[in-house]
């Protein structure tokens, strides 16, 4: 933060998106890093961590937002200037009573910030590493009462969670399992698309040792079989790197997911969850205020 309450120092009003390219440039951002995504994919992360230290240090006074978008250094942001501090973090901002109220929602201004560590990540960001926490738990348990589950039941859950991603039409139309003595290791067919006119085969097998290419060269020979072109291997497992390389190499596609793919899937798609709560994030619409 006090990089950016420098850059405009000299008391210029300075649109916030402008400040971007030169902060980047003063901290080495590379293009690559400058591309990478907050969690939700809705804004770049330096962007937002910089768009997060305008909203703390106008917050604590330092900053004033004479128009939409603009920021301008305050007379206390330049009295802070003035005392050469080496650095402007939470704990810093601590100092501030309009700061404390907006982080603690206490008057007291001596009162503690609960977090007044070095600012590392802004409130957005916190929320949503609590939420990838949160869906990596949940991932860990779905995946474990998986591989609990029969291999009958684990051939039927593989094609709902087709069904449920939009393969065929209905569950009783769309797919089938037909895992069973004899099958040549197909354990499910699916429609590719509601008028059925291609199939894709499945093998799902809840196995705990990782699966190489002899497995996947196996399957494909099936599809062979079955006069099939394309196939869904899916395990509770994982696939060695041979396994993958092997499927890049043959002219059927055939797509491996392996346990942790799979979990992520039925999450995304719903089968076998159930939302719990939802928190909506809200930001302020600064056109609703335009008059012109």
């Amino acid at each position: 933060m006090l990089p950016l309450l420098q850059s405009i120092r000299d008391g210029a009003e300075v649109r916030a998106r402008d400040l971007l390219d030169p902060l980047a440039k003063l901290f080495s951002i590379t293009d690559e890093e400058r591309e990478k995504l907050i969690a939700s994919g809705g804004q770049r992360v330096f962007d937002n961590r910089v768009f997060w230290s305008v909203s703390y240090l106008s917050k604590a006074g330092l900053l004033a937002r004479p128009r939409r978008g603009v920021v301008q250094i305050t007379s206390v942001g330049k009295q802070v200037l003035d005392e050469n501090p080496s650095k402007i973090d939470i704990a810093f901002l601590s100092r501030f009573p309009s700061f404390v109220q907006f982080k603690t929602g206490i008057q007291a201004a001596a009162h503690p910030i609960a977090d007044a560590a070095e600012f590392l990540v802004t409130p957005q960001e916190r929320v949503e590493l609590g939420w990838q926490e949160l869906r990596r738990a949940t991932a860990d348990e779905l995946l474990a009462k998986v591989k609990a589950t029969t291999p009958q039941f684990f051939e039927r859950l593989v094609v709902e969670l087709l069904v449920a991603m939009g393969y065929g039409g209905n569950l009783a139309d769309a797919g089938r399992v037909v895992g069973k003595p004899g099958d040549q290791g197909i354990d499910g067919v699916i429609k590719e698309d509601k008028l059925g006119l291609d199939l894709i085969y499945v093998q799902a097998k809840r196995w705990t040792r990782p699966l190489g290419r002899p497995d996947v060269q196996a399957f494909a020979g099936s599809l062979d079989g079955a006069r099939a072109r394309r196939g869904v291997m899916i395990t509770t497992s994982a696939f060695s790197t041979e396994a993958r390389a092997f499927v890049g190499q043959i002219e059927k596609k055939i797509v491996l997911i392996d346990g942790q793919e799979l979990v992520d899937l039925m999450i995304e798609h719903g089968v076998a969850v159930q939302p719990v709560k939802r928190y909506d994030i809200y930001r302020v619409d600064h056109d609703y205020f335009d008059e012109e």
